[in-house]
C-alpha cells in the first residue's frame, strides 16, 4: 500500500474533512499550499489522524504498511462528528483492517455491536395439533388446531449493560379464518412480554413482563415482576410479581383473581452436567383442590379449598457427547392431593440447526403432567392432566426453516382413559 496523498484523501472522507472548509495551518514542508490536497492533508493532521516525519514532511509518495494505516482508522473511529457516509467508511476499513486493530487494542467488536442498536428476529410458525381422548361418557371426541402465529422480538440496547426486549404475537384460526382456538371470533394481537435487562459479572436483574423460570418445562407464561439472578457456575434465581395466567379450565379458582407469584431457583452446572431444585408459589383465593376420585369425576363435596399452591421442582440434564443427551425434572404441589406431582424423562439425539440446512433430531420421552403440578405445561403433544410416550422429530430442509412432528400416546390421568396426540410445526425464522 502507497501513503500517496490519495490514502490521505480516503482517510479525509472517513473523518468528513473533504466536504469543509479548512482553516488548519500547514504542517508539512512538502505539501504546499497550492497542492490539491492542501486542505484535506492539513485537517487531518490538525486532528491528529495523520502525523508527518521529523523532519517536518509528508512524504505522501512512502510507501505504507497496514499496521499505518489501521492507525488512521483507529484514529478516525475516536471521532464521533461523523456523517452517515463516513461512518459507513469507518465500518469498512474497521472490518478491512481488523487484525491489526486488534493487535493495536482497538475494540472492533464493541463498534459492531453499537452498529445496529435494534435487532429484530421473528418467526412465521403454521401449527397443526389433532387430539383424541374419551369424555367422561365414555365417548370418544376428537379435537383439531389448524393455526399460524406471527411473531416479532425486538431488542433494543440501552448501554453496554442494559436492553430492552419485547415479544409480539399474532395468531389467527385457519379452520375458521377468524380468530384464534380459544378465541374463534376474534383475531389475537398481543404484547406478550416486554421488559429491561441488565447484565452485568455475575450478576442480571430484568424488570417488566417476562417468562419466569422453568418456562421450558411447567410454567410456560408470562408474569409482570422483577428477577434477579447471581453467581455464575453456581447461581441463584429470585422473582417475584404477580401473573393472572392461572384462570383456567384446569385450575377451579375464583373467577378473574389474578395470583400474587414469588418463585426462587437455586442452580448447578459442571461440564457436561446441570442441576437445580426450583420452587414456585401462587397465591390466589379459593384454589379448590378435588380429594377423591369417584370414577368418573372428582367429587365435588370432598373439596380441599387453599388460597395457594407451593410447587416444587428438581431438574437434571446430561450431556454425553455433544449429540445425545438425557434430560429430566420432577414437580410436585404440595398444596393439592390428586394430579399433584408432574415429571419428564427425555433423550435427545442431535437437533435440526436452523443455521444449517439437512440437520435433523430425534426423541423420545415419557411424560407425567398432573394438572396442579404444572400449571402452564409448555409440551405441545402431552398435555396437562396427561400421562403419555411421545416421539419426535425435527428436520431443517432450508436454512432457517425447521419442521417439528410429535406424536404421544397415553392416558388421561384422572380417568385412566386413552388420549393421542398427533402434533406437526413448521417454523419459518428470520
Amino acid at each position: 500500500m502507497k501513503k500517496t496523498i490519495v490514502s490521505a484523501l480516503t482517510t479525509a472522507l472517513v473523518v468528513g474533512a473533504a466536504s469543509t472548509t479548512f482553516a488548519a495551518a500547514n504542517p508539512f514542508s512538502d505539501v504546499p499550499a497550492d497542492h490539491w490536497a492542501y486542505d484535506a492533508v492539513s485537517q487531518l493532521a490538525a486532528d491528529g489522524v495523520i502525523e508527518g516525519y521529523g523532519d517536518t514532511t509528508f512524504q505522501g509518495d512512502k510507501s505504507i504498511t497496514r499496521y499505518e494505516m489501521a492507525q488512521m482508522v483507529a484514529k478516525a473511529m475516536a471521532k464521533t462528528d461523523v456523517s452517515a457516509a463516513g461512518k459507513a467508511m469507518i465500518d469498512k476499513l474497521a472490518a478491512e483492517f481488523a487484525d491489526e486493530l486488534n493487535n493495536l487494542g482497538v475494540r472492533v467488536s464493541n463498534l459492531e455491536k453499537h452498529a445496529d442498536m435494534v435487532k429484530w428476529n421473528g418467526k412465521l410458525e403454521y401449527t397443526y395439533n389433532s387430539h383424541r381422548s374419551y369424555n367422561d361418557a365414555g365417548v370418544k371426541e376428537k379435537d383439531n388446531e389448524n393455526s399460524l402465529l406471527f411473531r416479532l422480538e425486538p431488542q433494543a440496547e440501552v448501554n453496554d449493560h442494559w436492553t430492552v426486549n419485547a415479544r409480539i404475537d399474532a395468531k389467527t384460526n385457519m379452520k375458521s379464518d377468524n380468530g384464534t382456538v380459544d378465541d374463534p371470533d376474534e383475531d389475537h394481537l398481543k404484547l406478550v412480554r416486554a421488559w429491561a435487562q441488565g447484565d452485568y459479572k455475575n450478576f442480571g436483574v430484568k424488570l417488566g413482563k417476562f417468562a419466569p423460570i422453568d418456562d421450558d418445562t411447567i410454567f410456560d407464561t408470562e408474569f409482570s415482576g422483577a428477577e434477579v439472578a447471581f453467581g455464575n457456575q453456581l447461581t441463584l434465581t429470585l422473582g417475584a410479581g404477580r401473573n393472572h395466567d392461572l384462570n383456567d379450565d384446569n385450575w377451579t379458582a375464583k373467577a378473574d383473581d389474578t395470583a400474587n407469584y414469588q418463585y426462587a431457583g437455586l442452580g448447578y452446572g459442571i461440564g457436561k452436567f446441570t442441576t437445580g431444585v426450583d420452587y414456585h408459589h401462587l397465591g390466589i383465593e379459593n384454589i379448590e383442590y378435588p380429594k377423591t376420585y369417584d370414577g368418573s369425576n372428582y367429587s365435588t363435596t370432598n373439596v380441599k379449598t387453599k388460597d395457594d399452591a407451593n410447587i416444587w421442582l428438581f431438574k437434571a440434564s446430561y450431556d454425553f457427547d455433544g449429540t445425545s443427551g438425557l434430560n429430566g425434572f420432577f414437580a410436585q404441589n404440595t398444596s393439592a392431593e390428586n394430579e399433584a406431582k408432574a415429571g419428564s424423562i427425555e433423550y435427545t439425539y442431535k437437533g435440526a440447526d436452523e443455521e444449517n440446512a439437512g440437520t435433523w433430531g430425534a426423541w423420545v420421552a415419557y411424560r407425567y403432567l398432573g394438572k396442579y403440578a404444572a400449571p402452564f405445561s409448555t409440551f405441545d403433544a402431552v398435555g396437562q392432566g396427561e400421562k403419555a410416550w411421545e416421539i419426535g422429530f425435527d428436520y431443517a430442509p432450508f436454512k432457517n426453516v425447521i419442521g417439528t412432528i410429535r406424536y404421544a400416546d397415553g392416558k388421561t390421568i384422572e380417568t385412566d382413559k386413552d388420549a393421542n396426540t398427533l402434533f406437526g410445526q413448521v417454523d419459518f425464522l428470520f
